[in-house]
């Protein structure tokens, strides 16, 4: 009975984690296109070269962002034709490109964080920092669990 009943309060987890995240995210996603005529997942790249100022090859940035090569590539393509971000050949690699962002892209991206670290910090402004910080240590360890697990959890 008592496993029944943490088995349940964590599902009651996982569906509010799911929708306070599915909340802010669609949020977040209005925001970036009504205000700055973006999307998140351009966000989200320019967040990742921006934390790499060497740039990341196409690979190294589908990883990072956990999607396919194909999900990054059409991105990648638009933000090089805006001139914020270029590709730049791999040594010894003839197939292999780099991306990083021009020095427009990381001005751009600046702007971008800020306004985007407002708009979270408001999202969540009812967490004082103490909750906050006990949050992030809780769902690291989920996190930490989850890559031991390397896939699906299975009980």
């Amino acid at each position: 009975m008592i496993e029944e009943a943490i088995s349940k309060a964590r599902l009651r987890l996982w569906l509010r984690i799911l929708k306070v995240s599915r909340t802010m995210e669609s949020d977040l996603r209005e925001r970036l296109r009504t205000e700055f005529n973006t999307t998140l997942p351009r966000f989200d790249v320019m967040a990742a070269l921006f934390r790499e100022k060497e740039g990341l090859k196409m690979s190294e940035l589908s990883g990072v962002l956990r999607v396919s090569n194909g999900n990054v590539t059409g991105i990648v393509d638009r933000l090089v034709g805006e001139g914020t971000i270029m590709r730049v050949p791999v040594e010894n690699d003839r197939r292999a490109m780099t991306v990083r962002l021009t020095e427009k892209g990381r001005a751009e991206f600046e702007q971008l964080a800020g306004v985007h670290e407002k708009w979270v910090s408001n999202l969540l402004k009812q967490i004082n920092a103490d909750d906050a910080n006990q949050l992030i240590e809780l769902l690291g360890r989920i996190d930490a669990h989850a890559a031991i697990l390397e896939g699906p959890v299975n009980g």
